[in-house]
């Protein structure tokens, strides 16, 4: 079982990570799945994100994961306004499978005001629910 958390970021029961950083007084979080997620998910082979200006809501399905085993929605961790997505992805979604905490992120989400993911689960919050599953 991948075991593979890092500390820096916070994570959902839905198999998402959550990394933020301040930008000029709104803050920018970038959202990927797990490596226990793409563990799961098998050879990923296509993926579906959100258009840049959509409007996500924490819990809300923004996307798709397709793998050679299922298709996985992908939901957002925060509320705000999607500023970039990783259009690499489209031609090389095995990416994920190879690095879903750097070069496999999904979709950065623009929110006003401080850092959001204060409710999301921390690093050993997400061990433990992965460990109990």
């Amino acid at each position: 079982m991948p075991t593979d958390v890092p500390d820096d970021r916070r994570y959902t029961d839905q198999h998402e990570w959550a990394l933020a950083r301040g930008e000029d007084g709104s803050t920018v979080v970038r959202v990927g799945i797990t490596d226990h997620a793409q563990d799961a998910l098998g050879d990923i082979v296509f993926v579906q994100l959100p258009e840049v200006g959509d409007e996500v809501g924490p819990g809300n399905p923004m996307g798709e994961v397709e793998s050679t085993k299922s298709v996985s929605d992908v939901y957002a961790p925060v509320a705000g306004i999607v500023a970039a997505v990783n259009t690499g992805l489209a031609d090389a979604p095995e990416v994920i499978n190879a690095d879903p905490y750097g070069e496999g992120w999904l979709v950065e989400i623009t929110v006003d005001g401080a850092d959001p993911t204060g409710d999301l689960l921390d690093s050993a919050a997400y061990r433990a629910l992965v460990d109990a599953s």
